[in-house]
């Protein structure tokens, strides 16, 4: 039986929990979710990296579709990397959805993600298919 065609090109999970990261990518991979996962465990890095490809003339090629970006990480959280994912190129904020995956389940932490323009969704851990199918 043949594969699915991929819904996504690139896909970046930031998680400092590298255990998180390692399921979902499994998970991701196992229906073909992307064709290429990027996988930070600090908002930091991944905040490098998206600021290298900005400057490359193949940035359109290499840019994450989506984020599934963590809340609670050590030195930046993910709030704070959308703070500072605002600041990036406008072109690289229209173009990538980002995506909540947390264990938080606090109202003020839902709340506050929903009341972001560049958050598409808030989700609970851990990654489902059902959520998949939903993104």
């Amino acid at each position: 039986m043949q594969k699915p065609k991929p819904r996504y090109k690139n896909v970046m999970l930031v998680d400092d929990n590298e255990i998180d990261n390692m399921i979902n990518q499994k998970m991701l991979e196992s229906v073909n979710f992307a064709e290429q996962y990027y996988v930070h465990t600090s908002g930091q890095s991944a905040l490098d990296f998206l600021e290298n490809l900005v400057k490359r003339e193949s940035a359109a090629e290499l840019l994450p579709d989506m984020i599934l970006l963590d809340i609670n990480m050590p030195l930046i959280d993910g709030f704070q990397f959308l703070d500072e994912f605002a600041e990036l190129d406008i072109k690289i904020k229209t173009d990538i959805v980002v995506f909540m995956l947390t264990t938080s389940i606090n109202p003020s932490d839902k709340e506050r993600a929903e009341g972001n323009a560049l958050i598409a969704k808030f989700l609970i851990k851990p990654l489902t298919l059902d959520q998949l199918k939903e993104l």
